[in-house]
């Protein structure tokens, strides 16, 4: 008897057991760091570059033309004797204003263009939809260099080019999931209370979108900073002096040979930026997503 007594002393009671369950720590997803770090070391180069580089970014003749690396110019010097590394720089400092200003551009018109598509009425819906599917299926590419050659050849240009392409997939990612967070129960039941319709889509509608958002900006910065190297690279882009990793591929071509790091860098810098922001997005979607962080 004592024993049994002893047992039902020691075993743990029903409101003892959460107290001594320990919540596992969310896992952070290996891709969302490694984006992060890829990111943040071009976003960081690109910011140094708005107040120091080794070298003027412009000028001419600081060195030797074709120089190999050494301790005065760290990856070389051009055709035209420019700081290799400074021109790096200046190239990380367009790709951050490119990829910053589209994704702001592109947030705005494609939320702006979706909310209207999914709250309105269903001929402006159609309306919207026609007009989005058009953009998606046009080349980017193709539509920024129509863009370009109509207003001239200059970042902002670029940009706004690459900024309306972008959008179109923006509103189209906004339509959808506006249009199945309208269907919950909880906006049923905000539009009873009263609230009005610009409340609603600020306090309930976007906060729940925002993840699927974030993504989709990350994306397509990345394709931003591809699409600018491009144009950049065909001559469409900024105009020189202004530094372009693009524009470094073009002019490294014809010296490809004798100093192979012009051409290599600005190419591996392409690379690795936009995959650290392509990383970057699926790491945070699979930090936000629940069925996706393997929680239980």
């Amino acid at each position: 008897m004592s024993d049994l007594t002893n047992a039902t002393h020691m075993a743990p009671t029903s409101d003892d057991a959460p107290a001594t369950a320990k919540k596992q720590p969310r896992r952070t997803p290996p891709s969302l760091v490694v984006g992060t770090v890829m990111v943040g070391v071009t976003a960081l180069m690109g910011l140094v570059a708005f107040f120091w580089t080794p070298y003027s970014m412009n000028s001419t003749g600081d060195g030797q033309r074709l120089e190999g690396p050494s301790a005065q110019f760290w990856i070389g010097t051009d055709r035209l004797g420019r700081d290799l590394f400074s021109q790096l720089m200046g190239g990380a400092q367009s790709a951050l204003i490119v990829a910053t200003a589209t994704i702001v551009v592109a947030a705005v018109l494609g939320v702006t263009i979706g909310v209207l598509a999914a709250a309105t009425t269903r001929w402006v819906d159609i309306v919207l939809l026609n007009v989005i599917d058009l953009l998606i299926a046009f080349p980017t590419l193709l539509l920024a260099m129509l863009i370009v050659t109509v207003r001239g050849a200059s970042l902002a240009a670029a940009v706004a080019a690459i900024a309306i392409a972008g959008s179109a997939v923006i509103a189209r990612v906004t339509r959808v999931n506006v249009s199945r967070v309208l269907r919950e129960d909880y906006i049923t039941a905000a539009i009873s209370s009263g609230t009005r319709w610009w409340g609603i889509i600020t306090r309930h509608v976007l906060p729940n979108i925002f993840p699927l958002l974030l993504v989709q900006l990350m994306i397509l910065a990345g394709a931003a900073i591809l699409a600018e190297a491009s144009l950049s690279y065909l001559g469409l882009g900024s105009p020189p002096p202004a530094p372009s990793w693009g524009r470094m591929l073009k002019e490294a071509q014809s010296t490809v040979l004798v100093q192979p790091l012009a051409g290599i860098v600005p190419g591996v810098a392409i690379a690795w930026t936009v995959l650290g922001l392509n990383l970057l997005g699926d790491g945070i979607r699979e930090r936000l997503d629940p069925t996706l962080r393997g929680d239980r």
